[in-house]
């Protein structure tokens, strides 16, 4: 029999999963960051075609994401998954596919070729992602513990967003060739190596979630591999079974609105740095590595926040960092200052010699692009760190209402509803910038001069759409009730309906219980099909 894992997670463990994210976030950096921009300058493809390429891809993963978490789930129930692990297996078949990210900074190819490598990246990894992200909420049920290991993620993640962004810079001076195609193939074939082996290192310095005997009690029935096509069936009712928890719906908001507006300025904000402030290559690589040191500095900040107060308090500080950057840029399109384009000019290419005491200081460009950016990524990590942080608790909330353990399936899920609101995102990001007049470089020239329509829209897109989506986000983060407080009563009366409870411990563990289940506390431990009316969050204190 199965006995749960009392393991304690060290050092090792919190960054030998972490350091997951140099491919979970580390590839995203260079896509999100670089593709685009990638596309329009060096491969003579439109905006639209842009697009396409970025979001058809993360539709076909609104059926895999969900997939693979099921079926990672279910891997228990067969040998290999028992002797190999079910999610391990996983990330041992990414290991020797990985290097092929450098396929796609291939220039001088067709759309459909370019379509067709980031599919199979984009697979590739979702075999990965799925898998990984449900090894931290597997490894331990403790809230510090849960934190440190979003914590040591989010460090990982935005190191590798420094490497995705000065890489060129140092491909560049290496090798010349400003400006250059090569230098993202070159940037790409590193990359592609350290992908593989940081999931070898994931690979040997975690482990999974033994299935346990409660579980048998609850779901006896091991799945049926012969009847593999009631698997979608079952995938999408689990799937949609996650959004009757009332935590989870509020969190989807909250990871919404602070990824779907990152998507929008990334897409943008390379060629905002081209055309308005007048930046290369190597300018837009330099300014993009100081917001993502602002973003790490960020994090390490946020991680103590969270694990004190909570992560609402940290969430809504966030968004009004980006939200006053977004303005400065607005303010600087709409201000043009003067000396800002023969400052950069003067600078000859490095940008760090503008802050103070350097050589080339200079007041207008410090104010004008390093202060927003600077600001951007104070708020961008935060951003990035809740999201994931919180996470690692919705099993747990999960599993008061069902008896299960389903970290598979919540993560698929919010990699699928991710995948599916970038894919629109960008499609949407594009098509505008394209419709306003934005025009892409023929293949081996250099780019065109854009009009003053098409800079205006690209303005507009960039500043626009990231604080109307983050906007939606802060409202609903008021009503958002998961913090350290509420998480460990709901662990306690976990255990409680574990040993045979009906009853809540207090009138105020009840009420906390099915705030954040969205259940009556009668229905939770698989004791209800439907969910009842439940208390509201006005209903109970005020703790965050």
């Amino acid at each position: 029999m199965a006995t749960p894992d009392t393991r304690k997670p060290s050092w090792i463990n919190y960054w030998g999963w972490g350091s997951g994210d140099l491919l979970g976030a580390g590839a995203q950096a260079v896509i999100t960051g670089w593709l685009a921009y990638f596309f329009i300058t060096f491969c003579g493809l439109s905006p639209v075609e842009t697009g396409l390429i970025l979001g058809l891809p993360r539709l076909l993963e609104a059926i895999t994401c969900p997939l693979i978490g099921y079926i990672s789930d279910n891997l228990r129930h067969t040998w290999i998954g028992r002797k190999v692990g079910r999610r391990k297996l996983f990330l041992l078949l990414t290991i020797p596919l990985l290097p092929a990210f450098a396929l796609i900074f291939v220039t001088g190819q067709t759309f459909t070729y370019y379509l067709l490598t980031f599919i199979f990246f984009e697979f590739v990894y979702t075999m990965f992602l799925i898998p990984w992200e449900t090894l931290a909420a597997e490894m331990t049920k403790d809230y510090k513990e849960k934190a440190k290991f979003a914590g040591a993620r989010m460090l990982v993640a935005q190191s590798s967003a420094i490497l995705a962004s000065y890489l060129p810079t140092l491909i560049i001076n290496h090798f010349g060739g400003k400006d250059s195609p090569n230098t993202f193939l070159i940037m790409a074939a590193i990359f592609g190596g350290l992908f593989s082996l940081v999931v070898l290192l994931v690979v040997l310095f975690t482990w999974e979630r033994p299935y346990t005997e409660d579980e048998k009690l609850i779901q006896p029935e091991p799945m049926n591999w012969a009847r593999a096509a009631l698997i979608p069936v079952n995938m999408f009712r689990d799937l949609f079974s996650t959004l009757k928890l009332k935590a989870f719906r509020q969190h989807l908001s909250l990871y919404l609105g602070g990824y779907i507006s990152q998507d929008i300025f990334n897409t943008a904000f390379p060629l905002f740095v081209a055309t308005v402030m007048v930046g290369s290559t190597l300018v837009i690589s330099q300014a993009m590595t100081m917001m993502y040191v602002a973003q790490l500095i960020s994090v390490m900040i946020a991680i103590r926040v969270i694990i004190k107060t909570g992560p609402t308090a940290a969430y809504r500080m966030a968004i009004s960092f980006v939200g006053a950057a977004l303005l400065l840029f607005l303010a600087f399109f709409l201000v043009k200052p003067a000396g800002f384009t023969a400052g950069v000019a003067a600078l000859n290419g490095n940008i760090f010699t503008a802050l103070p005491g350097a050589a080339g200081f200079n007041p207008t460009v410090l104010l004008w692009l390093f202060l927003p950016i600077i600001l951007a990524g104070l708020g961008r990590g935060t951003l990035n760190f809740v999201p994931w942080g919180v996470y690692n608790y919705l099993p747990d909330v999960d599993e008061a209402v069902t008896g299960l353990r389903r970290e598979g399936i919540f993560a698929g899920v919010m990699t699928f509803v991710r995948k599916i609101a970038q894919s629109g995102a960008i499609l949407l990001t594009t098509s505008l910038i394209g419709l306003g007049g934005f025009v892409s470089a023929a293949k081996g020239a250099p780019p065109p001069e854009q009009s003053p329509e098409a800079v205006r829209a690209l303005v507009l897109v960039m500043v626009g759409g990231p604080l109307i989506v983050m906007i939606a986000g802060m409202v609903i983060s008021w009503r958002f009730r998961l913090n350290a407080r509420t998480h460990e009563v709901l662990v306690h009366e976990v255990e409680r309906l574990r040993a045979g409870a009906t009853e809540a411990e207090s009138p105020e563990s009840k009420a906390i219980v099915e705030d954040l289940t969205g259940w009556t506390y009668e229905t939770l431990w698989g004791r209800g099909t439907k969910a009842k009316p439940a208390v509201t969050s006005d209903q109970i204190p005020d703790i965050t």
